[in-house]
């Protein structure tokens, strides 16, 4: 079991990046970085702008690693910026499209099924840095949806494999 970190944690009411990006920058608070997160089972984590919406019960929760994060831009990039929840140091979460997986900060594991990739926006180049949107192109993150309820915390995680994407050309049967 791969040890991680979660070196940050967004929980963010309402959707920031509204409008055009040629509009500039967003208010983006720093009060949406929390240290923990309480995640629920098929809606996602409790206070974000996309828990116990239907549209996106699927895709309620975001990670993205670290590694994939380009530094085109004066500030440092981090979740404020790339409008994801959960920013991990140590696996390439986008490899995992189609598997379930799960988080384990020390108060049981968190189960998420990673549904599908989180495409960066044109808002990347202006919240990150130019040639962002392009950089993140298949590395910005993945959208989960969120199997079993739970804490997340940023810090030290262990991080597994609960049942590994189905081999390309093969489907998923539900039992």
């Amino acid at each position: 079991m791969p040890h991680v970190e979660i070196l940050q944690l967004l929980v963010s009411p309402v959707h920031r990046l509204a409008g055009r990006p040629g509009d500039g920058m967003p208010e983006l608070p720093p009060g949406e970085l929390v240290g923990t997160a309480e995640v629920r089972a098929g809606l996602g984590i409790v206070g974000d702008r996309y828990f116990n919406h239907p549209a996106h019960r699927n895709a309620s929760i975001t990670l993205m690693a670290a590694e994939r994060i380009p530094r085109p831009g004066p500030h440092e990039a981090d979740l404020l910026r790339t409008r994801r929840n959960v920013l991990l140091r140590g696996v390439d979460i986008d490899a995992y499209i189609g598997a379930t997986v799960y988080l384990d900060c020390g108060s049981g594991p968190v189960d998420l099924a990673v549904r599908s990739a989180a495409r960066p926006c044109a808002w990347m180049d202006t919240t990150v840095g130019p040639g962002a949107q392009r950089a993140l192109r298949g590395g910005g993150g993945v959208r989960c949806r969120p199997l079993t309820d739970g804490v997340l915390a940023v810090g030290p995680a262990v991080f597994g494999v609960r049942e590994p994407a189905p081999a390309p050309g093969t489907r998923r049967t539900s039992g």
